[in-house]
């Protein structure tokens, strides 16, 4: 990493002697380290640099290459005899990561038992460093205390994806610069996917010749691999810094670029093009094939090489079966090996590259799907379905990391995580007995780059969310969100200085629909202060005039809205697009006959009469999405209305595997027991459910009888699996739906 600016002021000013100022009209300086340290006395005095330091190891010879480097970077003097000293103070009576720091008159000494310890304890110290320098002052005060530390969870990952896009060695290393600054200790390198392989194999050249290299839709080719001197230098540098990498090779999925450098290890044999759109495609290694388990060992020997850590994570996530069941030597298979079906034959293909690692001296992780056809003794399940993956392996006696997709995916948007919902997160599931709280050793944020094509995207979407993560796994006791947030604010200028381009916290503002019998408003809000918000309103095909925000807009018909908020004068966050409908469902009550997913409730269980239209991020949590099941959602109102038409909004983006209906059935009751259909719909799903790309279709349904009712049900037919052509054929199949609209 370049130093420079103010890094290179601190360190220079780090050298020079401490001296002391006793001077209790001072403040106690900012003592803002995040993570939290465990436990921090403060004192009402500031230690003042003057001369040269001294580092001293008093037992042994620990690695000070993180202090040592910053100084000789700036030419500047370390050993001076009568300087004040930096003391290294080994000690068993310090678990791994614990440490201790104590900055007193005449010295800044840190107590640990481990290099791990040592490392934590440079951190928190660069940190105080950097957090209590004035720019362009000539000398350093440091503000006296000390801390004792040590973390809540021995597994503090973040998982980058670099076979969707690619990031040159160079963003690897700035990444674990700053992992270990937040003590994050570990990256799960993702380095094999359907669209890119990205890790160099000796005895199979064609996966980099072939495998690491796509043609995107436009006609251009994307591609990047890691050499193994790459690959060395960065498990070199990570160690050095106490950061384990962690690789994951994918499989039985994920696997489509290897297949098409070797398509033997599919089960048609086909020559297939590396996927260059996202989502998941079904063809998968071949479970029948031996020549797919040679391979697979060759491949992992080479990784096995190249990575120290006891652990390598396999994947196992998203396998579609289709190929399998199709397949006669995946058949004969699982018929030899008296199996049940082809969950347990994926269970039989974990258990055998399982195997194979572990006399190699390795252990396993497995996203949750692993659990399916029966979990082995010595797997660890990373769970990112919920939590109840995690749960049930931790019953089960195995080693769980938690990173659900509610709380830990910083490929989500601001609108789904933030930075106080990833500082809530807790691995541990509060109906999780405390017998096995054990088993859970942390958690992970991942991140996804299928929209992160630079390093600027993927700075935006991990910082600062990264540092809500670091702290949830690593301190404890009660939650202070405000507090943790008026820490983090000191940390953008150190994020500057690596060079970090950081995003926003949340998004810039939040609003509610509040509905009442017959009209609904909207209150806009913002967690900052200096935020200030305009909006326009759709007349017609147009905006109209922009308005400043002031209170409450009230609503008595359908209404769509653009707002835009403003910072220190200047547009800050895109423009985001209300729409809102007003009609005779608002606030009916609600009841299903089929569950809607608890990761797409719409808000709950009014989410379908609440006003509110979905847009084209089926994220935005106006969406409520029933997997591998029918809908059947009927309403009640307060009293018999007359039904003049129902609109109903679907969204289909079959990468995701959300799928237009099959069909609908309305139907209408007076007294709740006599049912009439009102209307009956199959004509308009037929024959669109090819198209690529997210939509949404708008249904307007009209009875020519005058229609009284007091109860409207609405019967929608799944799809239930996702179909043939698909490249996730005979996986369950979602139904998306944002309003029930009754005029």
């Amino acid at each position: 990493m370049k130093w420079n600016g103010r890094i290179a002021t601190v360190l220079i000013l780090l050298i020079f002697n401490l001296s002391v100022a006793s001077q209790d009209q001072l403040n106690d300086g900012n003592y803002g380290i995040i993570p939290k340290p465990l436990k921090l006395q403060k004192h009402h005095k500031w230690m003042y640099i003057s001369q040269g330091i001294d580092i001293q190891n008093r037992s042994g010879d620990w690695n000070t290459n993180r202090l040592n480097t910053y100084f000789t970077q700036n030419k500047l003097k370390v050993g001076n005899f009568f300087a004040k000293k930096i003391i290294l103070n080994q000690s068993e009576t310090y678990e791994q990561e614990e440490y201790a720091l104590t900055i007193s008159l005449d010295t800044i000494a840190l107590h640990f038992s481990t290099q791990t310890g040592l490392n934590h304890g440079i951190s928190s110290l660069l940190q105080l460093l950097l957090l209590n320098n004035d720019e362009g002052s000539y000398i350093y005060k440091l503000p006296l205390g000390k801390i004792e530390d040590s973390p809540s969870f021995k597994h503090r990952g973040f998982l980058l994806d670099c076979s969707r896009h690619f990031f040159e060695k160079e963003t690897i290393l700035k990444y674990i610069d700053l992992l270990t600054l937040y003590k994050m200790n570990v990256l799960h390198w993702h380095l094999t996917e359907d669209q890119g392989w990205r890790i160099a194999i000796d005895k199979y050249p064609k996966l980099e010749s072939i495998a690491s290299k796509r043609t995107e839709l436009d006609g251009s080719e994307y591609g990047g691999i890691y050499s193994k001197a790459d690959i060395r230098e960065v498990v070199a540098y990570a160690s050095k810094n106490g950061i384990e990498v962690i690789p994951e090779i994918e499989m039985p999925g994920h696997s489509q670029a290897a297949i098409a450098a070797y398509p033997h290890l599919s089960c048609t044999g086909k020559q297939v093009a590396i996927a260059n759109d996202w989502g998941v495609f079904k063809e998968i290694y071949c479970a029948g094939n031996d020549s797919v388990f040679t391979f697979l060992e060759d491949v992992l020997t080479e990784v096995v090489d190249l990575f120290p850590s006891k652990y390598l994570h396999i994947g196992g996530d998203e396998a579609p079966k289709s190929r399998w069941e199709a397949c006669s030597k995946c058949q004969n298979r699982i018929e030899e090996e008296g199996l049940k079906d082809e969950h347990e034959l994926q269970a039989y293909f974990i258990k055998r590259i399982q195997t194979f690692l572990n006399s190699k001296g390795k252990e396993i992780i497995g996203w949750d799907e692993i659990l399916e056809g029966g979990l082995t003794e010595g797997a660890i399940v990373q769970s990112w379905r919920g939590v109840e993956g995690g749960i049930a392996a931790a019953k089960q006696g195995n080693k769980v990391i938690m990173s659900p997709t509610s709380h830990a995916y910083l490929d989500y948007d601001l609108k789904a995580i933030n930075l106080e919902k990833i500082y809530s997160f807790n691995p541990i599931p509060t109906d999780l007995s405390s017998d096995f709280h054990a088993n859970i050793i942390g958690g992970e944020c991942n991140m996804w780059t299928e929209h992160v094509p630079d390093e600027k995207t993927l700075d935006y979407k991990v910082f600062p969310r990264i540092l809500g993560m670091a702290e949830a796994l690593w301190s404890s006791g009660e939650k202070d969100f405000q507090e943790f947030r008026d820490r983090v604010q000191v940390h953008y200028a150190i994020l500057s200085e690596y060079n970090v381009n950081y995003g926003s916290e949340s998004e810039p503002f939040y609003y509610e629909i509040f509905t009442r019998r017959d009209s609904m408003f909207i209150a806009i809000n913002s967690l900052d202060k200096n935020i200030n918000i305009l909006y326009q309103e759709k007349v017609g095909y147009r905006f109209n005039t922009t308005k400043e925000y002031k209170g409450p807009i009230y609503l008595e018909k359908d209404l769509d809205l653009g707002v835009q908020a403003y910072k220190n004068g200047k547009a800050y966050g895109s423009v985001e697009y209300i729409q809102t409908k007003i009609h005779k469902g608002l606030h009916s009550a609600v009841t299903y006959q089929d569950q809607y997913s608890p990761y797409y409730t719409a808000g709950g269980d009014t989410g379908l009469v609440d006003g509110k239209i979905g847009t084209l991020d089926f994220k935005d949590g106006s969406w409520q999405g029933f997997y591998g099941t029918d809908a059947e959602i009927t309403l009640t109102f307060d009293s018999v209305i007359e039904i003049k038409g129902v609109e109903l909004n679907f969204y289909q983006y079959i990468n995701s595997w959300i799928f237009l209906p099959e069909g609908v059935k309305i139907y209408y009751s007076k007294n709740g027991k006599r049912w009439k259909l009102y209307e009956k719909d199959t004509n308009t799903f037929k024959d669109k459910n090819k198209t690529r790309g997210k939509s949404i279709l708008g249904i307007q349904y009209t009875n020519e009888k005058k229609t009284n009712a007091k109860y409207l049900r609405v019967s929608i037919k799944n799809i239930k699996k996702v179909p043939d052509w698909h490249e996730a054929a005979g996986s369950d199949a979602w139904i998306f739906m944002d309003e029930i609209i009754v005029r």
